[in-house]
């Protein structure tokens, strides 16, 4: 076989580089990036075998799990055909032992399992005369797909009489019920045979061993599991409003006990969120976590897609148990340096290494947070396309409500829920703050002092409620802090600003105006700290008073 077998990688621009993504749920990874990532489990290996190396070693296997351009296992068999070159010399013998015996994958759509084949036995059919893979006697070889359903539970059940006798028959009403294995919605998924179901064989079932058994023939144990997950269920847009699946593939990832698993993902369960509660809680506090390398800055590891929060991958050692290394990269360099520590010291993680010990001095003072003032969604009970009245004509008790970008009327006995603040004053914040910008600097909204007789739709959050302006101008004075804007960054990864993201920062005494300068020597910040911590949160264009304009964004 020609050496030359591998042009196909080597050509200027790589195929790989060029295939648009097919939607933001399934984002294709970089070649670039792909083969940081085997950087990255190259050392590991390297550290706990007496300094071998993996690609050296003909009985490594690897799985894809959620294969989709192949370019993960591409490079892996591009790896092991240099490294295994003087244990299998002769270069066909070489290539079809690897391709036969040590990278499996698993597609994820039809199209993708095709593509993965394609870019790894340069071969859309594995047994085809044109494949490198000469031992391979299937069509799908070591590249597994085949189309399966949801499993829908939780069908509404409607009441209805029988068409043909005198009797009432429960029905169970199509287009009505979820996944019971992802949580797909019936009514978006339940599609025709001329469509994919997007149900991923890895994450519907209940014995992932089993399930990689019936996939591969035999029972199978991977030392290196290595992907790119589906991120989530498109709900027709894309953010938070969608259900994250990522962290579905990863669980079962680690359930097939691989000696190392390494993935990208976006970086929202840093902070938990819509579904990510639980797993963050239990990545967090997985002390096999061996590293993380985090990309913060939007569209830099993947461009042109845009994942708020960014995106992060993590490498997991079974038999490692000690601090996680962390660092951050910035236009392709790395930011600061990494440093080692437990993740599970905060119940979030924090991203910056430089930001650990100003939260740790701030923390030191055991004080109260702002969690604890800031309320829950609809806090007068109002949905943010809640109406109103366009004027407070004709209602015998109005209460003007800020709503959606704009100001409307309640009448007083309508509001559902927390009637009684309406009479007190209230500083308001917007659940949705933040920007477009691909680097976020302010990270709050404006705060809207609201006088008595007033309240709002869920478009807004009641950050405090106060028997006096002055308690309430100096509260949304200290949220217009870069101090608090800053401890606000360390929990918020997206534009939702949920009550959680208050989480770190003190609930002090309002009797003083607290400025930054005074917030710095409470907490006894070094200079080198202060530097950080602006360099991070830009200034208010304007430090003095506050808005009672509904909806204005710091931009």
């Amino acid at each position: 076989m020609s050496k030359d077998v591998f042009t196909i990688r080597g050509r200027n621009p790589d195929v790989l580089t060029c295939i648009a993504n097919l939607s933001n749920d399934e984002v294709f990874t970089p070649p670039e990036f792909a083969n940081r990532m085997l950087d990255e489990i190259e050392r590991a290996w390297s550290e706990s075998n007496e300094g071998s190396s993996i690609w050296a070693d003909p009985n490594v296997t690897f799985l894809d799990p959620f294969t989709k351009s192949g370019v993960f296992l591409r490079e892996i068999t591009a790896r092991l055909t240099l490294g295994l070159a003087s244990a299998i010399p002769d270069l066909t013998e070489r290539v079809d032992h690897i391709l036969s015996r040590q990278v499996f994958g698993i597609g994820i759509t039809q199209l993708t399992s095709m593509l993965a084949r394609r870019s790894l036995y340069c071969s859309k059919w594995a047994n085809g005369e044109h494949s490198i893979a000469k031992s391979l006697t299937t069509e799908d070889g070591n590249i597994w797909f085949e189309r399966i359903e949801h499993t829908w539970v939780g069908r509404k059940i409607e009441r209805r009489a029988h068409p043909t006798e005198n009797r009432g028959i429960t029905v169970s009403l199509e287009g009505t019920g979820r996944c019971k294995f992802c949580g797909a919605g019936e009514a978006e998924y339940g599609r025709g045979e001329e469509l994919e179901t997007h149900a991923y064989a890895f994450i519907h079932t209940n014995d992932i061993r089993a399930l990689i058994a019936q996939l591969f023939g035999a029972e199978m144990h991977f030392d290196v599991i290595i992907g790119n997950p589906p991120y989530q269920l498109s709900d027709g847009g894309f953010g938070t409003s969608a259900a994250p699946i990522y962290q579905l593939f990863v669980e079962k990832a680690l359930a097939l006990d691989p000696r190392y698993a390494v993935f990208v993902t976006p970086s929202r369960w840093f902070a938990g969120g819509k579904g990510l509660d639980d797993y963050r809680e239990r990545m967090l506090s997985d002390h096999r976590m061996r590293s993380i390398v985090d990309y913060p800055k939007l569209y830099e590891a993947f461009p042109g897609v845009k994942i708020r929060g960014g995106i992060s991958y993590f490498l997991w050692e079974r038999d490692f148990d000690g601090p996680c290394t962390v660092q951050t990269m910035w236009d392709g360099k790395p930011l600061g340096e990494p440093a080692d520590r437990y993740l599970d010291n905060f119940d979030v993680l924090v991203r910056r290494n430089e930001a650990v010990p100003i939260l740790e001095k701030v923390r030191a003072k055991k004080e109260s947070t702002l969690e604890k003032r800031v309320s829950s969604r609809k806090p007068f009970g109002l949905a943010t396309n809640f109406m109103g009245n366009a004027s407070q004509t004709d209602l015998r008790q109005p209460v003007k409500l800020f709503a959606n970008q704009r100001i409307a009327w309640i009448e007083r006995g309508d509001l559902p829920s927390n009637a009684s603040w309406v009479d007190e004053w209230k500083v308001l914040m917007t659940r949705v703050q933040g920007t477009s910008a691909a680097i976020e600097t302010k990270f709050l909204s404006k705060p809207i002092v609201a006088g008595p007789g007033t309240a709002c739709t869920e478009t807004y959050l009641v950050a405090g409620h106060f028997q006096s302006e002055a308690e309430a101008e100096a509260y949304a004075s200290y949220l217009r802090t870069r101090f608090v804007r800053f401890l606000v960054s360390l929990r918020k990864p997206t534009q939702d600003a949920a009550k959680g993201v208050y989480g770190f920062v003190p609930d002090l005494n309002l009797d003083e105006e607290w400025t930054d300068e005074k917030l710095y020597a409470r907490y006894a910040l070094t200079p080198a700290e202060v530097a950080f911590l602006e360099s991070q949160v830009a200034a208010h264009p304007d430090d003095s008073g506050v808005t009672e304009t509904p909806g204005e964004m710091l931009v």
